[in-house]
């Protein structure tokens, strides 16, 4: 974290993995030059400020992190640090203890009891590109501000999503909204033939509705061309889009604890694992407290609490005797790696 009164640039120059030096996305093809242009002008550019800042964050600030074939986000601007949260939970004048043993401690307590209010004082804005159908899921999150890119105004680019073959699988046989089996060699390669031939095919369509070169000019002077929110409507839901989002921390961390189960969706689970690494370079020690106390631990009912209980007593434990349901059965032995159906364990 920055002193008061320093560049917000911090070590914007430093070299940041898979992103060129001045900022631009490498010849990745993630932008357009006008675009790498004028992420490089606001990267070079420095102000002063009385406000925290984070270096690590200033590092990747504005820069595109890939995600998926065509997919990113970057971080636009953000507000406040672990410092705030310290601060918020303390009412405090000044910026907390000067111990950072102590401002972890804290977060661990706010995190282990679920306290939220402290988390909400920083907030974070990024700017996503991502497919139509992950936007979807993703907008049911609705504690965030959203402004999204308009293809009533705009011109939708040629840019869909096309998965790669190790992520084409099957309908689940248990979980009826997931995969199972990955496809075999070639009817993987059928299926991704078909998807970019479809794709492909919908947009010329589209151009075609729309009549319109990209000089604005029209394709076909003998037609008119239909309007730009009519012409969208044939294009699939693994074309991208884009907007900005801006949401706060506590709720940015709740997005990311489902977004990032291993049961969520695999192209929206890449987006939170991008947005896991942003936010353990901007608030490292809220980071690992939800880490621990989120991500990597897991809920059990009291009956489950109940049948560990006697567990660990020595009892064995059939799920009939505990009220639960299979379901949850099922979970709670995995999650303690019991072997079969039943847990059981030796006394102490």
């Amino acid at each position: 974290m920055a002193d008061a009164t320093t560049s917000a640039e911090g070590s914007a120059q430093e070299a940041v993995p898979g992103v060129a030096d001045d900022g631009a996305s490498g010849g990745s093809g993630l932008l357009t030059p006008e675009q790498e242009a004028e992420i490089r002008e606001l990267r070079q550019a420095s102000y002063q400020t009385r406000r925290s800042t984070v270096t690590a964050l200033e590092e990747i600030l504005y820069v595109p992190l890939p995600v998926l074939d065509h997919g990113f986000v970057r971080v636009i601007d953000y507000f406040g640090d672990d410092g705030a949260v310290v601060q918020a939970a303390r009412v405090s004048y000044g910026r907390g203890t000067k111990r950072s043993r102590d401002d972890a401690g804290l977060i661990n307590y706010l995190m282990r009891h679920r306290h939220s209010s402290p988390f909400e004082m920083c907030e974070i804005k990024l700017h996503v590109k991502l497919p139509i159908f992950v936007a979807r899921q993703w907008i049911r999150h609705r504690t965030a501000n959203v402004n999204e890119y308009s293809a009533r105004y705009s011109i939708l680019d040629r840019e869909f999503y096309v998965p790669a073959t190790e992520n084409l699988a099957a309908q689940a046989r248990v979980n009826r909204q997931g995969r199972g089996d990955i496809l075999g060699e070639g009817e993987a390669r059928e299926v991704l033939e078909l998807l970019r031939a479809e794709s492909e095919r919908a947009y010329d369509r589209y151009r075609v509705l729309l009549n319109e070169g990209d000089d604005g000019r029209l394709s076909d002077p003998e037609r008119t061309g239909l309007a730009r929110e009519l012409a969208r409507i044939n294009l699939s839901l693994n074309f991208y889009t884009q907007w900005y989002w801006k949401i706060d921390l506590h709720n940015l961390l709740h997005f990311v604890s489902l977004r990032g189960d291993e049961h969520a969706q695999y192209e929206i689970r890449a987006y939170a694992n991008v947005i896991l690494d942003i936010l353990q370079r901007w608030v490292p020690l809220t980071s690992a407290a939800f880490l621990d106390y989120r991500l990597g631990a897991y809920n059990i009912s009291a009956k489950g609490l109940a049948a560990v209980r006697r567990m660990l007593a020595g009892e064995r434990v059939e799920r009939e005797s505990t009220g639960m349901s299979s379901g949850e059965w099922r979970e709670l032995t995995t999650v303690l790696r019991l072997d079969g159906a039943q847990g059981e364990t030796d006394a102490a």
